[in-house]
């Protein structure tokens, strides 16, 4: 196992050095100039040529990279461009918030889509297993930035149950930063009001965020339950009287796992990605927003920091996936 772990620890490093040579060089080719943006709209030539002298972005485009890769193996994510702040500083500001927003979205995605996939794989119901399907390719069709301006104006405008936007309400102050995730942070200073507050806003967001991935995850588990159901040791546990309801968990559920599993650590990369519509549709002010201002003024720094956080989560997300196999499957052994 520890061997296995050190395997897919150096191929991630290899990974993550393609992503920074393919991110620094596409970023480099974006419309518009950073030394400008550091300077300010209404600076002089000579004052943009100073700082694009300054900034080291008048040398050729390797020797950037080649700079920008020597201090990244210091662990030196470099200054933003227009903040001048440390991007790692303000990664740690704006990670948490994203953090927060997938792990509740990953959370409705396992306790509604499984059990829908469950459902609709084991009942003997058709018009169950084709309405839960149904609903599933409308799930996985809804565009995530419409499904989010919809659920506002219902849940917050009309029905006016759930908080419009943002983490908490401006007349509620946060909790004391331990973990910058505001569930977390209430919940160990014992600030129950607040947890009420953050937990309502985080509500809207994350649901939107996971409404694809339900419907998806319901297919998923579907099919894999009926590639199961019908297999000779689920014949002979019928055939020797269990109940329908202990076949279904010792034997179907067990074996259907594995790509259940393994669809969930994907499905956690296309929640990051998704993120950065939600953040900026519902204010949420996370790692989508910081890319997005990262993006905008051109700020290399940031979009590669974002790049690189971003892709190191899901490459981690995946090894722990990988390391479960042999907790669900005996059977599997890494060497």
């Amino acid at each position: 196992m520890g061997d296995y772990v050190l395997r897919r620890l150096y191929q991630a490093l290899w990974v993550l050095i393609a992503v920074t040579f393919v991110t620094f060089f596409i970023s480099n080719m974006l419309p518009g100039d950073p030394a400008l943006s550091r300077a300010g709209q209404f600076a002089t030539i000579e004052q943009v040529e100073k700082t694009r002298k300054l900034l080291g972005l008048d040398q050729p485009i390797h020797i950037q990279y080649i700079k920008y890769m020597q201090r990244l193996l210091s662990g030196d994510l470099g200054l933003s461009i227009v903040s001048r702040q440390p991007v790692l500083k303000e990664l740690g500001d704006f990670l948490p918030a994203t953090l927060e927003l997938t792990i509740a979205a990953f959370c409705f995605t396992l306790s509604i889509g499984v059990p829908l996939g469950i459902l609709a794989g084991s009942t003997r119901s058709r018009w169950v297993k084709s309405a839960i399907i149904l609903s599933s390719l409308v799930g996985v069709g809804i565009p995530v930035f419409w499904a989010g301006l919809v659920f506002q104006l219902i849940f917050a405008g009309r029905l006016d149950i759930l908080p419009l936007a943002g983490r908490l309400t401006l007349t509620v102050p946060p909790p004391p930063p331990v973990t910058k995730m505001y569930l977390i942070d209430s919940i160990l200073a014992g600030q129950w009001d607040t947890f009420r507050d953050a937990l309502s806003h985080l509500v809207l967001p994350a649901f939107t965020l996971s409404l694809g991935q339900i419907g998806a995850m319901a297919r998923t588990t579907n099919s894999a339950i009926a590639s199961v159901l019908h297999r000779d040791y689920v014949r002979t546990a019928h055939a020797k009287g269990l109940a329908e309801r202990k076949v279904l968990w010792r034997h179907v559920l067990r074996n259907a796992l594995l790509p259940v599993v393994t669809v969930l650590g994907l499905y956690v990369g296309f929640m990051l990605n998704g993120a950065l519509l939600i953040e900026i549709i519902y204010s949420w002010g996370g790692l989508g927003t910081y890319a997005w201002i990262g993006i905008f003024r051109n700020d290399i720094t940031v979009i590669m920091g974002v790049t690189l956080t971003a892709s190191l989560t899901f490459m981690l997300v995946n090894l722990v996936i990988d390391l479960t196999y042999p907790f669900l499957d005996p059977r599997i052994q890494y060497r």
